[in-house]
Order: C-alpha cells, then structure tokens, then sequence
C-alpha cells in the first residue's frame, strides 16, 4: 500500500515539459536538496519528495522494502501527471531510481545516481542499525552519520550547516529510519543493472566512506548509457558539499543539446554586446590572450556580465558606462577602470561628464579612489587626444 509522501513542486520555464524528481539520502528531508533546485528550475519543473518515514511524510511501521518506497515516489508523479521524468536519487534515494529505472522504465527519461549503490553491505549492519535506532532514537547516531555525509574540513568550517544536518538526521522519525534501513538490508541490483537502458550520469564523492567510488564504479560499469564522475572534496552528501559541479552535471545531463546550444547563443549575443561596449580591438586582444585555463571564466563572463546584465533593456549602454565608472572608482579596481575610461573615451562620452563622475563618487565614496581615477583618466586624455591627432 502506497504512502502519499509530502513534496515541494518548483515550476521551470513557462510551457515546460521536463520534470525532475528529486529522492533523497536515508536520515534527511527534502531540503537536503535546496542547493540544486534553483538551478535546476532554469530547465525543467522540480519535485523534491520526503520519502516515508521521512520529513513531513507519514511513517506508516516497518519494515520497508525498496519497491514500496519507489511505488510511493511513482504515486507522487501520477498525482502530478508526470509520465516521464528524471529521476535524481542519492544514497537510498539512489536506489529507489534504480528500481523504477528497471522495473518501470517507461516512466523514466533520465537518471541521475549520486553517492549511492547497488548493494549496501552485508545484510547484518542494517538490521542492528535498525535495532540500535528503534532503542536508542536516531540523536544516537546523528554524530556518526554527519561524519559521513561531510568531509572533516566542511564541518570545521562551516559549523551552522553541520548542525542544520544534524538536527535533520536527529528529527527524523526513528521508526522511518529503522525501517529504511530494513529496506536496505535486501537491497540487491546487481544482477539488474543491465537493465537500465536510459542515460545514466553517476557521480561519487572521493571521501565517501558510505558508497565508495568503487561501489559506484560497479554502476557506471553495469549500466550501459552511463558517464561516471568522481569529486574531490566530497563525502556521502556531495549535492551539498559540492553543490554547483553536481548541479551542473545535471543540468547539462537533462538538457543535453538545449543546454548547450543556450550557452552557445548567451556567449554569441554577451561578444557583440562586449564589443560594442569595450570596442573590437580590446575584445579581439583578450580573445587572443584566452588560453585553457581561462577560457571557463571569459565565457562564463561573456555569457552573464555581457550577455545578461550589459543586455537588459532597463538601462541604455551610456548609462552603465557612468554607473561602471563610478563603482570601479568607488572600489579602487584600476585595472577595470583604466580599461572602462578608455572604452568610454572611445564610445564618445564626454569628459566634463566622466569628471563630474569622479567628483561625485569623491564625496560618497572617498578622496583617494576619486583622485586616482582622475590621474588614470587625465592619462587616458592625453592618449585620446594624442591618437585624434594623428
């Protein structure tokens, strides 16, 4: 009997017909899957489901099996009208993917299977897991588990998030835990992973102590369409760890073509607007200073400085130039100013008016900055003036 699970539905792009589906780790609760929902909104409608036993869904008793869990999951989508989806499972969640991959697979366009296996371990861990946690309640554990969703250097560091965490584990009900780990105790894809005939991106954490790369290797080995990634500086919850390389791995991995042919057009239309601002003979000189290792941040600023902001309609270009000026003084960046002087200066703006500039961003923002801008300017002048001349 299917359990009506508690979810969030985030909607993508107007006339969407994507869907994804997000199935989280044993211990947590649908947020554990807020650093990818707002990237992910970009391309395709997002589920996040609280599984069984689980965050702010019922906890019918255990034990649970890993097909009732997914039926559950599959329940959400019919309730949504969702025939297809990605799925995007990590750990427990992972596995529930797996199942519905290969035992409802028309209902899945695209799987994701993040820190997670094919088989956890001897059946006996789970089941005293599951004895220690009926005892004793998951705050017992909820230490020995955060251990192993973060590396030690995230939890020294960023101690608000390992608490959030651990309250999650903690808040989680101990019989929908003791029961999930029931489910796992019978956990066995192994044999079925040929199965799985939809592309499949498999992603693992170098420090995870949980589902080792090498337990996720044995999935990237068995499923035929899959593309394997290993992150460093990543445990059992990479999604967290490593939120912006697992998110894009996904968005790229959903939208494919779309996705890149979007990046492609955003990078066409950011160089025009860049070359009408900076002029050509500035944009073809960096263009000709690009080299591998820059080349992922000149796009990335072409497609989103260029592209988006520099293209808006809410202000004309001569209008950003002043702005540009008066914060690149207001920060003392003179690298980026000399070159925005001199670009405004051949764009025709008007030197009383770059002065008046100066003058203002003096009084709010400080004399020293304002000084150097107009001895950069004044050079900058005389440049001008020099190659009017000539």
């Amino acid at each position: 009997m299917t359990v009506e699970l508690s979810y969030d539905l985030a909607h993508g792009p107007e006339n969407c017909s994507t869907t994804v589906v997000l199935v989280g780790s044993l211990g947590s609760d649908r947020s554990m899957w807020d650093p990818q929902i707002s990237g992910l909104v970009h391309v395709a409608d997002v589920v996040a489901v609280d599984l069984r036993g689980h965050g702010s869904s019922p906890t019918p008793p255990g034990p649970y099996s890993v097909r009732e869990m997914a039926e559950d999951v599959l329940a959400v989508m019919d309730s949504l009208s969702r025939d297809r989806v990605h799925l995007v499972g990590l750990s427990l969640g992972g596995a529930i993917a797996q199942w519905i991959a290969v035992h409802r697979p028309a209902r899945v366009a695209g799987l994701t299977l993040l820190c997670t296996s094919a088989r956890f371990g001897e059946p006996q861990s789970w089941t005293e897991r599951a004895a220690a946690v009926r005892e004793k309640g998951t705050d017992s554990l909820a230490d020995a588990v955060l251990s192993r969703w973060f590396t030690p250097e995230l939890i020294a560091r960023d101690g608000e998030l390992a608490a959030r965490h651990r309250e999650m584990i903690s808040s989680t009900s101990d019989e929908g835990y003791a029961a999930s780990c029931e489910a796992l105790s019978q956990w066995d894809n192994r044999a079925d992973l040929g199965r799985i005939s939809v592309p499949t991106l498999v992603v693992a954490g170098e420090q995870d102590p949980a589902t080792t790369p090498s337990d996720m290797q044995i999935l990237a080995d068995g499923i035929a369409r899959s593309d394997f990634h290993v992150l460093t500086d990543a445990a059992h919850l990479a999604n967290v760890e490593q939120a912006g390389i697992i998110t894009g791995l996904i968005v790229r991995h959903i939208a494919g073509d779309t996705y890149d042919a979007g990046r492609a057009a955003a990078h066409r239309a950011g160089t025009s607007v860049r070359r009408a601002v900076l002029g050509d003979a500035h944009v073809d000189a960096s263009i000709q200073r690009t080299t591998a290792f820059t080349a992922p941040f000149q796009d990335f600023i072409t497609r989103t400085a260029w592209g988006d902001v520099w293209a808006r309609d809410g202000l004309d270009h001569r209008t950003r130039r002043l702005l540009t000026l008066a914060i690149l003084t207001a920060v003392g960046n003179q690298h980026e100013l000399d070159m925005h002087i001199k670009a405004a200066l051949r764009a025709g703006l008007d030197a009383d008016e770059m002065a008046e500039v100066f003058l203002h961003t003096a009084v709010y923002a400080g004399v020293p900055n304002s000084n150097a801008a107009f001895a950069l300017a004044n050079a900058a002048l005389a440049e001008h003036r020099g190659s009017e001349a000539t």
